[in-house]
């Protein structure tokens, strides 16, 4: 079968039995992660949902042990944006398990005004990258004790919009812009997969970025109708865009955390369930990825950026 844009979650996972296998989604109380939790569950992996709002959270996994008869589905407090926090709830999962084969990094914030955390960061930088990155590294031990494992961080076509700007990544000298806080937060996610699988393939855990095409979820719950008009025009030329349903959506994060094609690859920017190829080009070509999203030199420099502003050392290089 050949898989493209319209690609759903259960077509990718055809064939491919997960029992055995331990997963972790974050930002799975609804849209493409609910999707991709209940995904992988239904093909028998035992999957913890991270999220902030452990009511949602447990109602998602309630309804997913109901439809796919799987009752290994549990619920993880994480709030992404606040270091003490990841912190907590990567010392409960590694309390909870010692192996992790699939890491999906989910949660995410979309073109938000102006917000900083206690420290100072942007908050887009700071949820997106800063708290995921944290989260990867703590739990490097349980990838590394469940290897072969993966790790999948989503991105967007949105990182056309912004390069990380390494002299000031907060908005501290600049005009806050939304989108090329988003895009720059975006870029971060395919750096931070780069720089990862760098350090950690050769103990059998590898990391790609994914863009999972444009779904409309609750990511957009910042977004004016004027916002998400004036977008949707950039990203398809002036034409009607072509939205992906949810199930469509959650299938590349499930492709690449599952596909026999991907076995020990990493380092790559996935999009419609296949490896995109590097080209230039602005936000409004909708495929592929930019050379600077996938630069070695900007991984190395944005994982010492990223460590000097949580203050530890992870994974050595």
């Amino acid at each position: 079968m050949t898989f493209g844009h319209d690609t759903t979650t259960d077509e990718v996972l055809e064939g491919i039995d997960l029992t055995g296998k331990r997963a972790l989604v974050t930002g799975a109380s609804g849209g493409l992660g609910e999707e991709t939790a209940r995904a992988l569950a239904s093909k028998g992996a035992a999957v913890t949902i991270g999220a902030r709002d452990l009511a949602k959270a447990q109602g998602v996994a309630d309804k997913i042990k109901q439809s796919t008869g799987n009752d290994a589905v549990d619920v993880l407090d994480l709030e992404l944006s606040i270091p003490d926090r990841v912190r907590q709830a990567a010392a409960e999962y590694l309390s909870r398990y010692d192996a992790l084969n699939i890491l999906i990094n989910n949660a995410g914030v979309m073109a938000c005004p102006l917000t900083r955390t206690p420290e100072g960061w942007e908050l887009q930088l700071a949820t997106n990258h800063f708290g995921h990155f944290l989260f990867t590294c703590l739990l490097a031990p349980a990838l590394k004790n469940g290897a072969p494992a993966r790790v999948v961080n989503l991105s967007s076509a949105g990182h056309r919009l912004s390069p990380v700007d390494f002299d000031d990544p907060h908005y501290e000298n600049r005009d806050y812009d939304k989108w090329a806080a988003y895009g720059q937060a975006k870029t971060a996610n395919v750096l931070f997969s780069v720089e990862l699988n760098k350090r950690l393939s050769g103990q059998g855990v590898t990391a790609n970025a994914v863009h999972p095409g444009g779904i409309q979820t609750d990511l957009g719950r910042h977004l004016s109708p004027e916002d998400i008009e004036a977008l949707m025009s950039q990203v398809s030329g002036g034409g009607e865009f072509d939205f992906k349903t949810v199930p469509a959506g959650a299938a590349t994060s499930t492709w690449a955390a599952t596909s026999p094609d991907l076995e020990g690859r990493g380092g790559l920017y996935l999009e419609d369930c296949h490896v995109a190829e590097v080209t230039e080009g602005g936000f409004g070509t909708s495929e592929g990825v930019v050379p600077y999203a996938v630069d070695a030199g900007n991984g190395a420099k944005l994982w010492t950026l990223t460590e000097k502003a949580l203050g530890e050392t992870f994974i050595p290089g």
